[in-house]
């Protein structure tokens, strides 16, 4: 065994690393491309849920964005009312460029269609649950509406806890198994 002092870096530099690893593993806004390789198209015959069906697969948090590749077809954001009945009267956004990238800024579901009404009610229109930021280990908290929301041990996701704390606590913890 080696010495207390190499015994007591090692753990440190050991628990730095892992506390960042899971730092960054957690981190960080996603692009997902809508319909993976073939993109935003109008869906084969028969195959009218194949947008929901990807959306299913693939999770979505605020700060991740929508990239809709496609050609001579549009985009159009929507409410829940015109998503289910194909209306483009009266879009929160519009986009007709071929290649839209949408970000996706507040928690709970976004609604998405084709400007084309044909496509649209072939089921080229898309539904996603957008959930809350991703969850950062060093984060405090979320506040809702300017309140402040008290750590609780029901809340989901990781404790706040600052950087400084663990690190503390962990060369704590290796000069104890180091000298015991």
């Amino acid at each position: 065994m080696g010495s207390p002092l190499f015994i007591l870096i090692s753990y440190t530099i050991a628990i730095f690393i892992l506390l960042t690893l899971h730092h960054y593993a957690g981190a960080g806004a996603m692009e997902l491309k809508v319909g993976d390789s073939q993109g935003w198209i109008q869906p084969p015959q028969n195959q009218t849920t194949i947008y929901n069906q990807w959306a299913s697969r693939n999770r979505f948090h605020v700060g991740d964005s929508l990239w809709f590749q496609y050609n001579n077809d549009s985009v159009l954001v929507v409410d829940k009312f015109d998503y289910y009945h194909c209306n483009s009267a009266t879009p929160t956004a519009a986009y007709g460029d071929g290649n839209t990238t949408v970000r996706l800024d507040k928690p709970g579901p976004a609604y998405f269609i084709s400007g084309n009404i044909s496509h649209c009610m072939n089921g080229q229109r898309i539904v996603v649950q957008v959930m809350a930021i991703r969850p950062d280990f060093y984060s405090h908290p979320p506040e809702s509406y300017g309140v402040a929301v008290a750590p609780s041990p029901s809340m989901s996701g990781s404790p706040a806890v600052d950087l400084g704390s663990l690190v503390l606590a962990s060369i704590v913890v290796a000069i104890s198994v180091a000298l015991a």
